[in-house]
This record gives C-alpha cells, structure tokens and sequence, in this order.
C-alpha cells in the first residue's frame, strides 16, 4: 500500500527556515515559487542572463538573481528547468556553489535516475512533483484546495531530507491533496512510460488513426475529428472523476457493449507487448540516450516529428471547426451532470 502524507504530517516551519531558489520561472516555476512565497517561504527566482523571463518574475515581485548567485544564497535550490537544459545548467552555474547543508531538489527525476546530474557528498537531493501543470497547481492553491504531489529523496545526507520534502510539498499545496512516497527511479520510469505509451503518445496516436480510418471510409472530416477527438474530453473527464467503472456508466449501453467487444480488437496484446518494450528502453536509458544525443545535437530529429505531427490532417480540421463553434466550452460543460444515463 503507497505511503500518503497529508496536512498534519508536514512541518510547515521547516522549509519557512529556509531560503528557496527556483532556476525557472516557465509553467512550474511560477506556480512553486508564488505557492511558496503564500506560504511564508523566503524565495528568489534563478535565471540565466538575458532570459525572457525575468521581466515576468520581477513584475510578479520576486528577487531575479543569476543561478550561480542563487544557487550560493540558496539553502533549497529547486529545479525547474527543462530537463535537456538541466545537466548544463548545473554544471556550468551550480556545482561550484553547491556546498554541504544545501538542498538540491527537483520536479521530475530524469537528470538524477539517468546519472546526467551527480550532486556532492553533504548535499541532500529530493523530488517534489507535483501532477498537474503549473497553472493548475497555482489554481488550487489559491482555491484553497492542492495538487497531489509525489516526493521522493534520492540522498538524506542532513538526516531531514524526508522532513524536507514534506514541508516544500506543504508549502506548495501538494499536502491539501495528498503526497505520495516514491523513489527518482519509480517517478522517472513511470512518468516517462505513461506520457510516451498512454498520455501523449498512446492516445495522439490513438486518435489520429480513428481519424484517419474515418476519413478514408469517405465520412466527413469534420464528423471524424468530433467522434474521435473532440469527445475524448468527456471520456477522460469522467475517468478522473471516478475511474474506468464511471465513464462506463454514465455512457450509453451502446457504447458500454462496444467498449467491451471492441476495445480489446484494436488494443491487443500486442499493443501491451509494444508497451513492454517501450519500458525496457526506459529502463535502459535508452530513450534517455535518444533524447539527450538530439537535443545536444540541435534537436534535428525532434523538430522533424514535431513538423511532421503538425501536418497531419487531423490538425487543419481541428483548428477550422473549433472557429466555428459559437462558444468556447468549459471544463464542467460536458461532465456536471453527466451520470444520469
């Protein structure tokens, strides 16, 4: 059973003692640093001389220093940076400044459980991770509510790295919700296979060849992009809410049956064998090999897939009919009230 912490086990005063530095301020960054700073929490932001950033985080009233800057002033140095940039980051701007007593921390642990970043003997290294996007997490703190977060601590070298995590995690709301313990390994390895084999390219995929087999049966295009793309909101909508068994039954009978009969035509088992290797080349550092070569090499096969996926039909019809419609829907429009059949 997964270990959960909540309100009353976290210790809000720890990470108030001391003094945050978040190198970023993109969709996490914003959020962790105003989150931390309602709380109570002494925060600067860390940038890179000339980032476009930094008129943002200034006007939002946060101290901009530069990482080396930060990272010495720091006793929590978060990183927020994309994961491609970190390794140099650190290397060029915060390794030298990273003496014993400090905190590195971070949102995903793909620099650590690939060995890209190798932090100092004296240094505790944890993960606050927070799942949702920043923006979301930001919301819900001012709400009132939180994000579920997972924390993990890959070195306890204060013998509080644990206590540590639990209080940042607090302080940015995580603990409202519930904070899950993990390892860098268990988040990396998971993260990375859910967003390649379900998330985001299991379901991209997923969806473009529904819409695709549609199209070339000679159905209207636009028809194709609402059966296959434009619901799916309602379907992961309701799974959020209440998992699998709820977006069952609040469909038709209809759907249900074909769910049962027909979902397991097009995902096979060889679909979950493909997902199997997927992980392994996790596992390996493999993927992580793939990405890191590329973008180290000016990211050629990256912008090539991205060019290409943007091109796909499925892109031009979408944006066409979603000017067309007379309102912009919001996230209850579809899912209050849905689970009357």
């Amino acid at each position: 059973m997964a270990e959960i912490f909540y309100d009353h086990d976290a210790d809000l005063s720890l990470i108030q003692s001391k003094k945050v530095a978040i190198v970023g301020y993109g969709s996490q960054g914003h959020a962790h640093a105003q989150n931390l700073r309602d709380s109570g929490v002494e925060v600067a932001i860390a940038l890179k001389d000339g980032s476009t950033s930094a008129a943002k985080a200034q006007e939002d009233g946060f101290a901009v220093l530069s990482v080396a800057d930060a990272t010495e002033w720091a006793d929590v140095i978060m990183i927020l940076a994309p994961d491609q940039h970190q390794r140099s980051i650190y290397n060029d701007q915060i390794k030298d400044k990273l003496t014993p007593g400090k905190a590195l921390a971070f949102a995903h642990g793909f620099n650590i459980r690939f060995g890209y970043i190798d932090a100092p003997e004296g240094v505790d290294v944890i993960l606050i991770a927070p799942k949702a996007p920043g923006h979301t997490v930001r919301r819900e703190f001012v709400a009132g509510r939180g994000i579920p977060d997972i924390i993990a601590v890959e070195r306890d070298a204060s013998g509080q790295a644990w206590d540590l995590a639990k209080s940042y995690a607090k302080a940015i709301g995580g603990t409202r919700a519930g904070v899950i313990k993990t390892t860098f390994t268990e988040e990396t390895e998971t993260d990375l296979f859910g967003e390649q084999a379900v998330l985001c390219g299991g379901v991209s995929q997923l969806v473009q060849y529904g819409f695709e087999t549609l199209a070339e049966a000679g159905y209207q295009p636009q028809i194709a992009y609402f059966e296959v793309l434009h619901e799916l909101k309602l379907i992961v909508d309701l799974m959020w809410e209440g998992g699998i068994a709820k977006q069952r039954w609040s469909i038709s009978d209809t759907a249900e049956y074909g769910d049962y009969v027909s979902g397991p035509r097009v995902i096979d088992p060889r679909v979950k064998e493909n997902m199997q290797s997927v992980l392994a080349d996790i596992r390996s550092g493999a993927f992580a090999e793939r990405f890191i070569a590329d973008q180290d090499a000016g990211a050629p096969e990256f912008l090539a897939l991205r060019e290409k996926a943007a091109g796909h039909p499925i892109e031009a019809t979408g944006k066409e009919l979603r000017s067309l419609f007379a309102w912009k829907q919001q996230d209850a429009d579809y899912t209050e009230g849905s689970a009357a059949r």
